[in-house]
């Protein structure tokens, strides 16, 4: 399966470009769509699941156009937007069985099936009769990523999924996702979260302000940051120089002061230690240190 996304661009009435210009191709598997709140993650996300139409540009599916083929394609997909509701009157399980037929599955006794299994695997059954406005944060958020699977979607939307979940369930959400992909299915992660997506995407693209700054694999993503990752012990003064000089990725207290890893080209004669980058790191030096310096990269590595 493929998803062709070809020049797209939006701008919503008030003339804001919440897109611009957007190119990607995106096969079977996890593909994940990093960037800051802002960036235009969920007005492309709507785009994919035909809620909302492009100003320019267009995304086909196998070839098949979405703006021509909406009820086909929309049959095939699964989606879970950022701000997920539901009917605050039903019962967990009811919820779920009316996602289900909605989805296309009109036999009860596989509908109910396939609802207790789905409550099984995001950790809801023992739940099953409590009210779907009764259920806390998390539990409500994995709600929303049962009613996104129940069909078996080939084409899985997922807006900021790990929002309000704790690292248990986290890595159970990941895990869920890792086992649909290898079944020909279509996953598309959008998040600024780097960890959701560091160790199950086998693609990823960084959105900033609407554009395409990066689009290709997490291990190309690093291979750009390495040489430009450095950790250092320092306190009191040199400590407020530092980070108003350089984008800080993380801060550790010690007995003396802090282990600060930063990003940047070069460190004069600073005592730095260079050290190997994660995707976190990456994701840093890409999207602060270069842009903020307005270097320029090969869009697609």
């Amino acid at each position: 399966m493929n998803i062709s996304i070809q020049r797209l661009s939006k701008v919503y009435d008030n003339g804001r470009h919440a897109l611009s210009d957007i190119s990607l191709e995106i096969g079977s598997g996890m593909f994940g769509l990093l960037g800051p709140n802002g960036a235009g993650k969920s007005t492309l996300m709507r785009i994919l699941v035909t809620l909302m139409k492009p100003t320019t540009g267009r995304v086909f599916l196998n070839g098949k156009d979405f703006s021509k083929n909406r009820a086909e394609i929309r049959e095939m997909l699964g989606y879970l937007p950022q701000d997920f509701r539901f009917f605050t009157k039903l019962r967990t399980w009811e919820f779920l069985d009316y996602a289900a037929r909605l989805s296309g599955i009109k036999n009860k006794k596989e509908r109910l099936q396939k609802v207790d299994m789905w409550l099984e695997k995001v950790g809801l059954f023992d739940v099953r009769e409590r009210n779907a406005d009764k259920l806390s944060g998390g539990m409500k958020r994995r709600l929303g990523i049962a009613q996104a699977l129940i069909g078996d979607p080939k084409i899985l939307v997922v807006d900021e999924p790990t929002t309000g979940l704790d690292p248990e369930e986290r890595i159970r959400f990941r895990n869920i996702l890792s086992d649909i992909s290898r079944h020909d299915a279509i996953i598309i992660l959008s998040t600024h979260i780097v960890g959701d997506i560091s160790s199950i995407c086998q693609g990823v693209a960084l959105l900033d302000n609407g554009k395409l700054s990066f689009n290709g694999s997490p291990e190309k993503l690093i291979e750009k940051a390495v040489g430009h990752v450095w950790q250092i012990s320092t306190s009191g003064t040199d400590y407020d120089i530092l980070k108003n000089s350089y984008p800080v990725i993380s801060t550790i207290p010690t007995n003396d002061g802090w282990d600060v890893q930063f990003v940047a080209d070069s460190i004069g004669d600073m005592n730095a230690v260079e050290i190997e980058p994660t995707l976190e790191h990456a994701y840093v030096y890409f999207m602060e240190y270069l842009s903020n310096n307005n270097l320029t990269n090969d869009i697609n590595s």
